[in-house]
């Protein structure tokens, strides 16, 4: 599953040389390349279940809020759009004994926050879910002269 941090609903209008080429899933979804990358190498089928960005997840949030799900309550960051991103999480880990949920961005970033803030209560909210965090960065090596 990939969870990309910007806000445009899916990847199938922005610009291949800021974003690198869509992916089209099978059902499909206009999504990010990664995509295509884990049906290769993990032999599966992924679809609009398992690509999420934080303008689908506002949008259907705001959705939400416009047919009153939410009572009148002022609509938050926290607890609105971390619950939506979890309930992402879930429906496109269904049925699966192990998933892997990769976060788009830097962390530090901070369009990556709720995401993160989402991860963090599965894993504190959800007692029969173990949860794994690995966080990866480049590090760059800088070339010495002479040596």
């Amino acid at each position: 599953m990939k969870l990309d941090p910007y806000i445009n609903v899916d990847a199938g209008t922005m610009s291949p040389f800021q974003h690198g080429e869509v992916y089209v899933t099978e059902d499909g979804a206009e999504t990010d390349l990664d995509l295509g990358h884990y049906e290769r190498f993990v032999r599966t089928t992924t679809g609009r279940q398992n690509n999420f960005t934080t303008g689908r997840i506002y949008k259907a949030v705001i959705e939400k809020e416009r047919r009153g799900d939410y009572l009148g309550s002022t609509v938050q960051v926290i607890p609105h759009i971390t619950d939506e991103i979890k309930h992402a999480i879930h429906s496109g880990s269904g049925g699966f004994d192990v998933c892997l949920v990769e976060i788009g961005g830097t962390v530090g970033d901070i369009e990556s926050l709720p995401f993160l803030e989402a991860i963090r209560q599965i894993a504190l909210e959800d007692q029969d879910v173990r949860v794994l965090y690995i966080h990866l960065t480049l590090i760059p090596v800088v070339g010495g002269g002479g040596g």
